[in-house]
């Protein structure tokens, strides 16, 4: 079963590669610069023109969550998705972290927030009660969706290590606690290693023509 992985080192495709490698599938990466990723040949692939996305045999599947869950769905040997007694908080959170959190931090970081009268009409509320909402679960258990790592903690933690990382989440001891036990995992420092390496190619080949 092919895999063809669409993604830059710079981008959430990040996200997709730590998934990737916890999976333990092998797969086909494609670099997709900035520069034509707005152009026909990406947007023949994803008509959104965003990485990451993958190929898996002929059908494709783009977003982080969509393509956690997936991967972990038809790589079940890979101990990934959730048992029945987990499914609520993995399905739950996972969908907190593509909606609330998401639009939240993104919106917060670029400088607007819904006022009080107008955080009805949108999915988070308002950034702080998302952060405490977020907090307070990680901080109660070492998973998401308990004593077990599962596919939710490549996606909601993908969000709080890049969140405290760039500071457009707070530093709270939840967080950092649950980032650490995150950052020892085999397979997420085998997914920075390369997407470390390719980072640093793609900026000495820049330096290199300027």
């Amino acid at each position: 079963m092919s895999i063809d992985f669409y993604t830059n080192p710079m981008s959430r495709g990040q996200i997709v590669r730590w998934m990737l490698e916890e999976v333990g599938q092998p797969y086909t990466q494609h670099i997709v610069d900035y520069a034509v990723m707005g152009g026909d040949e990406y947007g023949a692939v994803n008509p959104m023109r965003k990485v990451p996305a993958i190929v898996h045999d002929g059908r494709l599947v783009t977003e982080c969550a969509g393509i956690c869950a997936y991967l972990a769905d038809v790589f079940p040997d890979a101990g990934l998705g959730p048992r029945d007694e987990e499914k609520a908080d993995y399905y739950r959170w996972m969908f907190f972290g593509a909606g609330p959190v998401e639009a939240a931090v993104s919106n917060h970081a670029n400088g607007w927030d819904p006022t009080p009268e107008r955080q009805r009409m949108f999915g988070y509320g308002s950034y702080e009660r998302t952060i405490d909402t977020l907090a307070a679960h990680v901080g109660s258990r070492d998973y998401v969706c308990g004593a077990r790592f599962t596919a939710a903690d490549v996606y909601v933690g993908s969000q709080v290590l890049w969140g405290t990382m760039f500071k457009t989440m707070p530093e709270r001891g939840e967080f950092t606690a649950y980032a650490e036990r995150l950052s020892g995992r085999e397979a997420y420092q085998r997914a920075k290693a390369i997407d470390g390496k390719l980072i640093a190619e793609m900026q000495a080949a820049k330096e290199a023509e300027g």
